[in-house]
């Protein structure tokens, strides 16, 4: 069964919720799932796994798909870093710079991606 879909208008106004400073975890589980959705939604593919622990993991970018054990091409941080990326207001090179993301393998760079396209 795929997982539920959080719809645009819930996921705009969590996001929102949290840049005002909300620090309610339900708001900030939602923005981060939604923004990894549109994440998913606008660079479809099976390449990078996107992973903001403890609220979600998606993957995408084009090219070989990962069917078994650990992906090669993993991005991991948190939950403040991803909304930071997913909205611009941290670049990738800074994330990575500062160590607030963890990258490995080949496609694993999102820069060409971000921030990611939340004006829906």
């Amino acid at each position: 069964m795929p997982p539920r879909r959080i719809e645009d208008a819930d996921g705009r106004a969590a996001l929102t919720a949290v840049q005002q400073g909300s620090a309610a975890r339900p708001a900030l589980a939602t923005a981060v799932r939604w923004s990894l959705q549109r994440l998913a939604d606008d660079v479809p593919g099976n390449s990078v796994e996107v992973r903001v622990p403890p609220f979600a993991a998606v993957q995408a970018v084009p090219g070989p798909r990962h069917t078994r054990g650990t992906p090669p091409n993993v991005v991991e941080t948190d939950a403040t870093t991803w909304l930071a990326l997913a909205t611009g207001a941290l670049t990738w090179d800074e994330a990575v710079a500062q160590s607030r993301v963890s990258a490995s393998g080949s496609r694993a760079d999102l820069t060409a991606f971000l921030p990611v396209r939340l004006d829906v």
